[in-house]
């Protein structure tokens, strides 16, 4: 204190003595009368500035009150209690701000969730899209944006309603115009299906020889490609077999062509009716068809052929009410004796053709077995 006094002129030391000012806060009132009250008016200005508006309009009315009483007495912002008041008005005023601020953005949000629900209906809505977003503007609305808040959100709450408004007016048309083409839609759907429904029988026409109702060789190929596969994958064991109708042109000659479409057209049905489902039979050319027969064990494979064999020869093909005897040669190549299916379908051919020369009607197996 005595340290302050020291810096005093003589008429604040004789105030002080009037006075007994003994305290630093009187000595401030004091002190006072050397600042122009203009400035202390201006600093009371300043700080009602920085205070007031706030985003929150609860304390503005609580700081507007207290600077009234300052604004009369400019002085009293340097009184403890006055400064103690102030201090509190600050850190009430940011508790305040930072709970509105928090609500605004939680309302933006509510914002942003409700225009992506809008959009998301109206892009997955067909026909009735219309009726179900028609809700969406009054959810919009119904956000309690506080008025005397921040007028940025106040206008961005103003357009997404509106655009919401428009976007429902565009969406109530494309609806109509939806409606409008309905029946066209339907009628290209049945369209498109009735295309499908004839390619996928023209596919199984163009796989299926007409006249034997086997593979074509064209689609007997094609197949080979999913038997390699498996056979690359997990060595499933098959055997190649060419079959070939004994004495055919003779048949045609005598008897003529339709008596001859008739046997190979019969003969297809044997053997479709005799392999099994995973199996594959295919006409290879005239009276020549091959087949894909899978086995485990040997003997299964020699009773397919044995099968075949006894039903074509001990049975009479039927035409015009004529019984006509057919016989067949045949060659068998096993796949895995051979380091392609190429190999094992060239040497079931040189098969055929040795049994065709040595007196046909027969099997020849590559072991030399004869059947």
């Amino acid at each position: 204190m005595k340290r302050f006094l020291s810096h005093l002129n003589e008429i604040e030391i004789k105030e002080v003595a009037e006075k007994k000012v003994d305290s630093l806060e009187k000595l401030i009132i004091l002190l006072l009368k050397r600042v122009h009250p203009q400035n202390v008016e201006i600093l009371a200005s300043i700080l009602k500035q920085a205070l007031i508006p706030s985003i929150s309009v609860e304390v503005d009315d609580e700081i507007e009150k207290l600077f009234v009483e300052i604004e009369k007495n400019p002085n009293l912002l340097f009184n403890k209690a006055i400064q103690i008041h102030i201090e509190k008005l600050i850190l009430k005023r940011f508790e305040k701000d930072k709970l509105v601020v928090v609500q605004k953005t939680s309302d933006i949000s509510k914002l942003v969730l409700m225009m992506e629900e809008y959009f998301n209906e109206a892009i997955s809505s067909n026909g009735s899209g219309t009726k179900n977003i028609l809700n969406i503007r009054e959810k919009i609305e119904s956000i309690n944006i506080a008025q005397d808040g921040i007028e940025a959100l106040t206008k961005l709450q103003d357009e997404l309603v509106n655009a919401a408004s428009m976007i429902e007016k565009e969406m109530s048309s494309v609806t109509n115009k939806l409606e409008s083409g309905k029946s066209q839609i339907l009628a290209l759907e049945e369209k498109i299906k009735s295309l499908e429904d004839e390619l996928t029988k023209t596919k199984t026409e163009n796989m299926t020889d007409h006249l034997t109702g086997v593979l074509t060789r064209r689609a007997f190929s094609d197949e080979i490609k999913r038997i390699e596969s498996s056979y690359n994958r997990i060595n499933t064991q098959y055997a190649v077999i060419f079959f070939d109708l004994d004495h055919f042109k003779i048949l045609n000659d005598s008897y003529g062509h339709e008596c001859g479409d008739v046997v190979l057209s019969t003969f297809g049905k044997i053997l479709n009716k005799t392999v099994r489902e995973h199996d594959l039979v295919g006409r290879y050319g005239g009276e020549e068809f091959i087949a894909i027969i899978h086995f485990n064990l040997n003997r299964e494979l020699l009773q397919f052929l044995k099968r075949i064999k006894t039903i074509v020869t001990e049975n009479s093909f039927l035409y015009q009410d004529k019984k006509i005897r057919i016989t067949f040669s045949a060659g068998v190549a096993i796949r895995n004796s051979y380091p392609t299916y190429e190999n094992a379908l060239q040497k079931a051919d040189t098969l055929l053709y040795k049994a065709k020369e040595s007196g046909r009607n027969k099997i020849l197996l590559e072991n030399g077995m004869e059947i």
